[in-house]
């Protein structure tokens, strides 16, 4: 199989994309869509939204720097992330960062990617409910299913439910 070919298989393989925030409840979600990616040959996505800076003028520079501190800081922990889906499953998950609104941003990658088949997130386990991504996304919206796992979820549960 040719490089190219190969390109061509993994670009068609089902994408299994995770909002990776830094909440508890994300290690949980990324944690099972590794392993339903590993069971069904599928890919892991990664996407962080960075906020929108506000345009001030004469703070551009200012906000320039924290734009590309706030890039790098990303970058970082979608790397990090990365190499635990790896060591954890054994696959090389995809990297997304977008700089938005996490919903709109959530919903253009979702729109624009043919293969992004499954959003899997975690409910949060706090009195403040299952959490902001968990309540936007219950009311539909999106051409994918969404999976919602329990944030409680033990390594061992997760494990029985792939």
């Amino acid at each position: 199989m040719s490089d190219s070919e190969k390109q061509q298989a993994t670009e068609k393989r089902r994408k299994f994309l995770v909002v990776a925030d830094g909440t508890p409840e994300s290690e949980i979600a990324i944690h099972f869509a590794s392993l339903r990616a590993l069971h069904t040959n599928g890919v892991v996505t990664l996407f962080a939204v960075l906020s929108p800076a506000d345009a001030a003028g004469q703070w551009l520079g200012v906000q320039n720097i924290m734009r590309e501190e706030a890039r790098a800081e990303a970058e970082a922990t979608l790397h990090k992330l990365a190499a635990h889906v790896n060591e954890y499953a054994g696959i090389i998950p995809e990297l997304v960062i977008r700089e938005g609104r996490l919903a709109d941003e959530l919903q253009k990658f979702i729109d624009e990617d043919p293969n992004v088949a499954i959003l899997v997130l975690a409910a949060g386990t706090g009195k403040d409910g299952p959490g902001p991504l968990v309540s936007l996304t219950a009311g539909g919206g999106f051409r994918i299913p969404v999976t919602v796992v329990p944030g409680v979820l033990t390594e061992e549960a997760l494990r029985a439910l792939t």
